[in-house]
């Protein structure tokens, strides 16, 4: 008897799945390459049995095409290539990896911030151009770091690593997130606050929510009004939560003194980027959760939860899980995963 059809869309060079399939081999499963187009998928779903997604914009119909998938899993921390909606109301598990990175990616966002506040790019140029007495000037202005506050726009997983950190520099620290519990923040020494206070108290913004319909264009130009003129924001959570033609009028005005950015409205970011011409704006391309075991890792993981969701349990990261209880899946875990994929 055959084991599990695993469909994915072959949208990478081909590298094989030896990590994946070292969870999957007992079952006998089988990951099964289809073009990456729309209509190749359609053609190809009706058999799988699941669907291991790989960037590639999963539709509505690509989903109800898939009459048999059991399970979406991706191997990123983001789902927002999927339709999240059509996948729940057809009752189908999609899971995420939202712990696999989560120390790469708070590294990073310390790293813009620590770069940032210290001028850190500036200052490499003043040396390499010979502008040597520049620099010292320059820091004479900037307030030291410790005493100064960080405040976090959502609060889930990576924001909280993020947190950890920045206690050690002696920062101050607040949050805002309707959906995590103020013992959970109180627990790492962060203040629970509104967005108005984490806005208008902060030196340092730090934006952590996932992309979803909730969070689009989460912060405006309105927001950016509220924050302190010497405030620099830092963005390693998803770009299409910030109006970035708002931040970017924040910045040319004076509004916001800099940012650190490893995400974008469009990316690609395009070459006419008012960004890419701003001295005091740091910016990395999309990279924070990168490392040398970063597909290895990601790999292994899509791998586990298609092997736990095929032999009948429930998943180890579920970004829907209000599926699970009538999915018919065993529940083998004490709780399940909390809200959102990038919690």
């Amino acid at each position: 008897m055959a084991g599990p059809r695993i469909l994915t869309p072959a949208v990478q060079a081909p590298a094989g799945y030896g990590y994946e399939m070292e969870a999957l081999e007992r079952l006998g499963a089988e990951i099964v390459e289809c073009a990456p187009n729309e209509a190749a998928f359609i053609a190809a779903a009706p058999d799988a049995d699941a669907i291991y997604a790989k960037g590639m914009k999963l539709t509505a119909a690509m989903i109800e095409a898939a009459r048999k998938a059991r399970v979406i899993t991706c191997a990123t921390v983001g789902v927002d290539y999927v339709d999240v909606t059509a996948a729940t109301a057809r009752g189908i598990p999609v899971t995420n990896c939202p712990d696999t990175f989560i120390e790469e990616v708070a590294d990073h966002a310390m790293m813009l911030l620590l770069a940032t506040h210290r001028r850190c790019i500036e200052q490499d140029r003043m040396v390499r151009e010979g502008r040597w007495a520049e620099g010292r000037p320059q820091l004479n202005k900037v307030p030291r770091l410790m005493g100064q506050t960080l405040g976090f726009v959502a609060f889930g997983r990576v924001a909280r690593l993020v947190a950890l950190r920045a206690k050690a520099f002696g920062l101050r620290l607040l949050a805002y997130d309707p959906y995590v519990d103020e013992l959970t923040m109180s627990a790492l020494g962060v203040v629970p606050a509104s967005l108005d206070q984490v806005l208008s108290q902060s030196d340092f913004v730090s934006m952590h929510a996932p992309d979803t319909a909730e969070t689009r264009k989460m912060l405006t130009a309105k927001h950016f009004a509220r924050m302190k003129p010497n405030a620099i924001f830092i963005n390693t959570g998803r770009g299409p939560t910030v109006d970035e033609a708002a931040l970017i009028e924040a910045l040319q005005s004076g509004r916001i003194a800099g940012a650190g950015l490893d995400v974008f409205e469009v990316e690609p970011i395009k070459a006419d980027n008012p960004l890419l011409a701003m001295p005091h704006v740091i910016l990395s391309p999309h990279n924070a959760s990168a490392s040398a075991r970063f597909d290895e890792a990601r790999k292994r993981r899509a791998g586990q939860e298609l092997a736990l969701v095929l032999s009948g349990r429930w998943p180890m990261s579920c970004v829907n899980p209000t599926v699970l209880p009538g999915s018919g899946l065993k529940r083998w875990q004490p709780y399940a995963m909390e809200r959102g994929p990038n919690s």
